[in-house]
């Protein structure tokens, strides 16, 4: 008498579900609002207000690892003493986003090469400027994602104010682990993202 087994077909949508929430575990991404209730969003590439215009991510939601996200509360709780706070214009990215920047704008300047990976993909970067307590603009070197030299964190020939206000969020960043980039005033790395993975866990698959 033949004996059969039966082989279970699990869907590959289940699949990549199941490891996205396996890696998130392993990781720790956490939704920033978590740590930082009144933190403000403005999550560009949920929007077409970005440099390649077409929506990226599917909603107005900022996840990091969870010791960037506790450090970021620190900063906040900083800037507050001074009369400011933050606001984030982007924290993880998933891989497969960071291919299609690239496919876009394939210029390693401003755009890190998805072999690579940007610090972006393992939930260690964040995109950040400086408002004030009550939510107000003010002056900065540029608009986020702006590609030009007055974007770099060496560039001098700005307004006062703008320089102040650079200088400023660099010092309270710096203070909790952070580390700029050199081109993007804007774009802050925190400590021990070196030998961590690059993720390519879609925003709306991760839990809060």
């Amino acid at each position: 008498m033949k004996r059969f087994r039966s082989i279970i077909v699990i869907p590959t949508g289940l699949i990549i579900l199941l490891l996205a929430c396996l890696t998130n575990a392993q990781t720790e991404l956490v939704e920033l609002k978590t740590i930082i209730p009144d933190i403000e969003l403005d999550i560009r590439y949920a929007t077409t207000n970005n440099f390649v215009r077409q929506v990226l991510y599917p909603s107005n939601r900022c996840f990091l690892v969870r010791e960037a996200a506790i450090a970021l509360n620190e900063v906040q709780a900083d800037l507050k003493t001074n009369g400011y706070k933050l606001k984030v214009y982007d924290g993880y990215r998933p891989l497969s986003v960071q291919r299609r920047m690239w496919e876009i704008f394939p210029n390693p300047n401003f755009v890190a090469d998805p072999k690579t990976g940007s610090r972006h993909n393992r939930g260690y970067a964040v995109d950040v400027t400086l408002i004030t307590i009550d939510g107000d603009s003010i002056d900065m070197p540029t608009p986020f994602d702006d590609f030009t030299e007055k974007a770099s964190r060496s560039y001098q020939n700005l307004p006062e104010s703008a320089l102040k206000h650079r200088q400023i969020l660099e010092d309270a960043m710096e203070a909790h682990g952070f580390t700029g980039l050199s081109s993007e005033w804007w774009h802050f790395d925190y400590q021990g993202y070196e030998n961590k993975p690059n993720l390519d866990i879609p925003i709306d698959q991760i839990s809060k």
